[in-house]
């Protein structure tokens, strides 16, 4: 990309998401995450009215009662941004492409953080760790990360959630709140990382898919090629059966991952490259401000 297409793609989506954090998501992205930059600080027993987020389940198994962890509030958030780099990202049939809407999304809660003087990082992982920018504050620090977000290219092509995870989890010491966008086509087993990580973290989950991912059409006899791992193969789309067993996987594998994120708690929103993802964040951000 050259430096003046660079620049005013830069520019374009900063004013686009810069105008969305500042007017639509100041008072509902501070709401939902105030309190829950936190420094643990003793356990105590469950209370009526508290967050059953809250509860630490080691302790509670032991003492046979429910306990909470009771944490002291920090001056300011660290956020993490996890961000899907594999190949699959790139496809495109309904709306804009996953990447596109991917990039759209993190450079809004980037805005959203630095107005609320929080830091902010990134991991781009595919089924590797691909780079890492440590969290800072500032405009410069957020510019930065949306020309990475535009430019980056990673040097594989498939998805391994469990390893950003483990990744993150080693190397953020410090509680922080960290969004994982991805189209979660991964097809191993996360469930064990994304627990171990919400139990250290606040851990949000943000799935971009393609309304194509979710049913297959009936156009005939044509070549189909995963993304990812470059297999292809000649598919019967006019086949009812092979349509049908299409759709079955697709349903299949969605409730497992809401399961998933359900057994973590970890707070979840899928959204479709030709919906608006301003709706899907803000009913996130009102549902987690909701005591």
């Amino acid at each position: 990309m050259e430096a003046n297409e660079l620049i005013k793609k830069v520019r374009k989506i900063e004013i686009k998401t810069r105008g969305l954090s500042q007017n639509i998501f100041a008072g509902e992205y501070h709401t939902a995450f105030k309190g829950r930059g936190m420094m643990f600080a003793e356990v105590r027993e469950y209370q009526y009215g508290d967050d059953i987020r809250d509860i630490d389940w080691n302790v509670t198994a032991r003492q046979n009662h429910p306990y909470v962890k009771v944490y002291e509030e920090e001056r300011e958030l660290t956020v993490m941004l996890l961000i899907d780099m594999s190949r699959s990202r790139l496809f495109g049939a309904i709306g804009e492409e996953k990447r596109e809407m991917i990039a759209e999304i993190a450079a809004t809660l980037a805005f959203s953080a630095i107005q609320n003087n929080d830091k902010i990082g990134v991991i781009f992982f595919t089924d590797k760790i691909e780079k890492f920018i440590p969290p800072q504050k500032g405009k410069k620090h957020i510019l930065f990360i949306i020309s990475q977000l535009l430019t980056f290219q990673p040097t594989s092509n498939g998805t391994d959630i469990t390893q950003v995870l483990r990744y993150f989890t080693d190397a953020l010491k410090k509680r922080t709140t960290t969004f994982l966008i991805s189209d979660f086509i991964d097809g191993s087993d996360y469930s064990k990382a994304l627990s171990v990580a919400s139990n250290k973290h606040d851990v949000i989950g943000i799935q971009v898919y393609d309304k194509r991912d979710t049913q297959m059409p009936d156009v005939g006899l044509i070549r189909l090629t995963d993304l990812e791992s470059g297999d292809s193969k000649w598919i019967d789309t006019s086949s009812k059966s092979v349509r049908t067993r299409y759709d079955k996987w697709w349903y299949e594998r969605q409730n497992k991952m809401f399961e998933t994120m359900m057994k973590s708690r970890v707070n979840f929103t899928s959204i479709a490259t030709d919906e608006d993802y301003v709706k899907a964040l803000m009913a996130l951000f009102k549902n987690r401000g909701v005591k």
